[in-house]
């Protein structure tokens, strides 16, 4: 799907089947305009990637989703409601996992999933939620004494055990070593196949290239576009870059084709051509370049 199909329109109507929809957003800090006509809809079930600089807009953006922050224009509607109106029963359907949470709670998990479920009319059981983060083995334990990677599993068994329909990821993996963050994508994908939407703000690029549906690039208070990662940017037809040795000299092509010059290349050796290497441009290339434009 092309980028520009894959996101409103200014002045296109508000979409009553979007787990997010949002129209013309503005907030402004005095005389310092921290998001500036914002479009964008979230798709139920999917789990969306919101991207961009510190100071872009994305935490301002997601806390008027989340009803935390008022807005100064525009419109916006979540899981069907105004986030500025928002009562009880819809707060129910919400999963709010901050940069920072359990910390160093003096209860063990299990009391702090037990009081945390205890405000919901339909919470999830509390053991199965410390099963599905991977905790079981630390119900028991005091949140202080939790490695980071076990408190940030603990954070999210605390956003979910409400059973919400939408769950806000602010930085989930901040701090994470590589295995314990292939472990939390794993809970991550987990938690889509039980049917929950998911708005992520990370600075990883892979991680958003791993677990999103769709990513958007906010830069400046405005979206720069929305696509699927593999066509952020036009990342799908960009020319690829084949390099390879050669009379021992390391040398580098640009191609549209590069089946074709592969193939060419081939003919030109023996045997295997030595230290062949074939890229397109990554997620994060298309990204600074997106930011570093505006």
């Amino acid at each position: 799907m092309a980028a520009v199909a894959d996101r409103p329109r200014p002045g296109d109507p508000l979409d009553p089947d979007a787990a997010i929809s949002i129209r013309g957003l503005v907030r402004r800090y005095g005389d310092f305009t921290a998001v500036d006509g914002l479009d964008l809809d979230i798709r139920r079930g999917e789990i969306f990637a919101l991207l961009g600089p510190n100071g872009a807009g994305k935490t301002t953006t997601v806390e008027i989703c989340e009803g935390y922050r008022a807005r100064d224009a525009g419109e916006v509607r979540v899981l069907g409601e105004d986030p500025a109106d928002g009562a009880r029963a819809w707060k129910a359907q919400l999963g709010i996992v901050l940069q920072s949470g359990s910390g160093d709670s003096q209860l063990t998990v299990r009391e702090l999933l037990r009081a945390q479920a205890s405000y919901y009319a339909d919470p999830r059981d509390v053991d199965e939620v410390i099963a599905l983060v991977g905790l079981t083995e630390k119900a028991g334990v005091r949140g202080r004494s939790l490695s980071g990677g076990q408190r940030r599993r603990l954070d999210v068994a605390l956003g979910i055990v409400g059973r919400p329909t939408l769950l806000f990821l602010d930085e989930p993996t901040t701090g994470f070593d590589p295995e314990a963050r292939r472990q939390f994508w794993s809970l991550i994908r987990s938690l889509r196949d039980l049917g929950t939407t998911m708005l992520l703000t990370t600075h990883y690029l892979d991680e958003a290239e791993a677990l999103a549906d769709r990513v958007g690039v906010i830069a400046r208070g405005r979206l720069v576009e929305v696509a699927v990662p593999s066509a952020l940017g036009g990342r799908e037809s960009a020319p690829a870059t084949v390099s390879w040795t050669e009379d021992g000299t390391r040398r580098t092509e640009a191609t549209p084709t590069p089946t074709a010059f592969v193939a060419d290349l081939a003919a030109r050796f023996p045997g295997e051509v030595p230290d062949l290497a074939v890229s397109r441009p990554t997620l994060e290339d298309v990204y600074l370049q997106m930011i570093g434009d505006r």
